[in-house]
C-alpha cells in the first residue's frame, strides 16, 4: 500500500467518525431540546410510543402542527367574560358538582377555540396544546378522565372536587397571554 492510498483511507475513516459523531451529537441535542420543551410530556409520550425516536417524532409532528395555527391573545372583554364564566361554573359546584364539571370542560373548549386551537376530538386537542402547555396538559387529561369516569357513575364528588382543580390549572394559563408558562396544579 503506497503514501497515497493510506491517507485516502485515513481521511476517509476520518470523515466517517466525523459524521457518526454529528449525527450521534445532533440526537442528543435533539432530545435534549424536546425533553426541555416538553417536561413530562416528553416522559409521557415516550412510555407510550415505547422507542425514543418515535416518541421525538410524534412531539416534532405535533410542533409542526401547531406552528401552522395562528393563536390569538385575548381582549380585556374577552379574558373578563371567560373569568366570569369560569366564576359561575365554579360557583355550580356546591349545587350540582356533575353539571360544574361539564360546564368547566365546556368553558376550557371554548376558551381553546378562540384562543386558535382547533376543535378535533380530545386526544388532538390535549396533543395540541402540549406544545404550548406541556406541563398542564396532563391536568387537562386527568379532568377529562374524571368527567367520563362521572358519566359512567363512577367519580365521587372528591374526584369532582380534583377534575375541577385540573381544569382551572389549564384554564388560567389559556386565560393568560404567556405561552408557554409551565405551572403544576393547586390542590
Amino acid at each position: 500500500m503506497d503514501q497515497h492510498q493510506l491517507v485516502l483511507i485515513i481521511a476517509v475513516v476520518a470523515i466517517v467518525v466525523v459524521a457518526v459523531l454529528g449525527f450521534v451529537f445532533s440526537r442528543k441535542r435533539r432530545t435534549q431540546n424536546l425533553r426541555e420543551r416538553f417536561g413530562p410530556e416528553y416522559d409521557r409520550v415516550l412510555k407510550k410510543e415505547g422507542k425514543v425516536t418515535r416518541a421525538e417524532d410524534v412531539l416534532e409532528m405535533r410542533t409542526k402542527r401547531r406552528e401552522k395555527f395562528v393563536l390569538h391573545p385575548l381582549t380585556e372583554a374577552t379574558r373578563a367574560e371567560f373569568a366570569e364564566r369560569w366564576r359561575i361554573a365554579q360557583s355550580h359546584f356546591v349545587d350540582d358538582p356533575k353539571a360544574s364539571v361539564s360546564e368547566a370542560d365546556h368553558v376550557v373548549i371554548q376558551l381553546m377555540q378562540t384562543r386558535g386551537y382547533p376543535m378535533a376530538d380530545f386526544e388532538q386537542r390535549a396533543a395540541d396544546i402540549s406544545v404550548d402547555h406541556p406541563v398542564v396538559v396532563e391536568n387537562y387529561r386527568a379532568g377529562h378522565a374524571i368527567a367520563l369516569r362521572e358519566s359512567r357513575g363512577q367519580a365521587s364528588t372528591e374526584d369532582l372536587r380534583k377534575a375541577m382543580v385540573h381544569y382551572r390549572t389549564l384554564f388560567e394559563e389559556l386565560l393568560g397571554d404567556v405561552f408557554p408558562q409551565r405551572k403544576e396544579a393547586r390542590a
